[in-house]
C-alpha cells in the first residue's frame, strides 16, 4: 500500500531524490536535512541563506512549467500556501506531490514532518529531535496579545494557527484564539478597544517596524519579533524558542 500524504493521498515516496518544495519553511527542512534531494524552491524560500536551486516563482502562483522542466520526483506543497488546481495540473502530468495540512499546533507539525521525512527518506532529523524537546513544555498564561500580519486591511492571527499555538505554550494567549476565523479583519479601532497586554508585531508577511506600533497602538506595550520564528515549522524551531522568550521578555519592560 502507497503511503498517504496529510491530505489522505497516494503519493509514491522512494529516496527522492529530485524535490521542489513550495514551502519555504520545508524547504528550509529539506535543505539542511537532505540538502542533495532539492533542487527547486519558491521565490520566498529564504532559508538557508546559502541555498543554491532553481527558482520556480511565488509560493501561491507558482510557475507550474518551470517546475515540470526539472522533471521533479517529488513535489512539496502545502494545504493552504498552494493552489489545489496547480497541485492538481502537477499530478495530472505524473508527478508526485505530497501536500501537508496547514499545522494548527507545534506537535501537529513536528508530527507531519516526522513522517514525512520518515517515509520519504527513513529519515530522524537532528533538528526534529531539538525542536519536540524544546517544545514540550508549556509555561502558564500571563500575558494577552493581538498579533496582526498585515495592515491596509489589517489582519491578525486568529483561531486554530500555528503561531497561536507558538505563543501559547510561551504564556502568551491570543485575545483572537477564540474567533470564527483564522485570519480575522478587525478594524484598527476594534483592535485597539480589545486592550490586550501585548501588541506582537512580526516582520513577515507585513514587515512592521517600531513606527508601527506606537503609531496605531498609542498607550499599549508592543514587542518586534522575527516573523520566521513565530510562524515557520522546521529547523527554525530550534532557535524559535530562545528568541521569542527574549523578545518578549523585553516586550514587558
Amino acid at each position: 500500500m502507497l503511503p498517504v500524504d496529510d491530505l489522505g493521498e497516494p503519493v509514491v515516496l522512494d529516496q527522492p531524490a529530485r524535490v521542489v518544495s513550495l514551502v519555504p519553511s520545508i524547504t528550509e527542512a529539506v535543505a539542511v536535512s537532505v540538502p542533495s534531494a532539492l533542487i527547486g524552491a519558491t521565490d520566498y524560500c529564504t532559508h538557508p541563506s546559502t541555498l543554491d536551486v532553481s527558482r520556480v516563482g511565488g509560493s501561491k502562483y507558482p510557475d507550474v512549467d518551470k517546475v515540470m522542466a526539472l522533471n521533479p520526483d517529488l513535489v512539496i506543497a502545502n494545504s493552504e500556501e498552494n493552489r489545489a488546481e496547480d497541485v492538481d495540473r502537477l499530478r495530472a502530468n505524473g508527478i508526485q506531490v505530497w501536500v501537508t495540512e496547514a499545522p494548527k499546533t507545534v506537535p501537529m507539525a513536528l508530527k507531519s514532518l516526522r513522517r514525512f521525512f520518515g517515509t520519504a527518506w527513513d529519515l530522524e532529523p537532528d533538528w526534529l529531535r531539538q525542536a519536540e524537546n524544546l517544545w514540550r513544555e508549556t509555561k502558564p498564561a500571563r500575558l494577552t496579545a493581538v498579533i496582526p500580519v498585515w495592515r491596509r486591511p489589517w489582519v491578525v492571527v486568529g483561531r486554530d494557527t500555528f503561531a497561536t499555538d507558538v505563543l501559547r505554550r510561551l504564556g502568551i494567549e491570543n485575545v483572537y484564539a477564540s474567533d470564527d476565523e483564522r485570519y480575522p479583519r478587525p478594524s484598527l479601532q476594534e483592535l485597539n478597544d480589545r486592550r490586550p497586554d501585548l501588541v506582537i508585531l512580526p516582520d513577515e508577511p507585513y514587515v512592521f517596524t517600531h513606527e508601527d506600533g506606537p503609531e496605531s497602538f498609542p498607550g499599549l506595550p508592543y514587542v518586534l519579533v522575527n516573523g520566521r520564528h513565530l510562524t515557520w515549522y522546521g529547523p527554525s524551531l530550534v532557535e524559535a524558542r530562545e528568541s521569542l522568550e527574549r523578545a518578549l521578555d523585553y516586550g514587558q519592560g
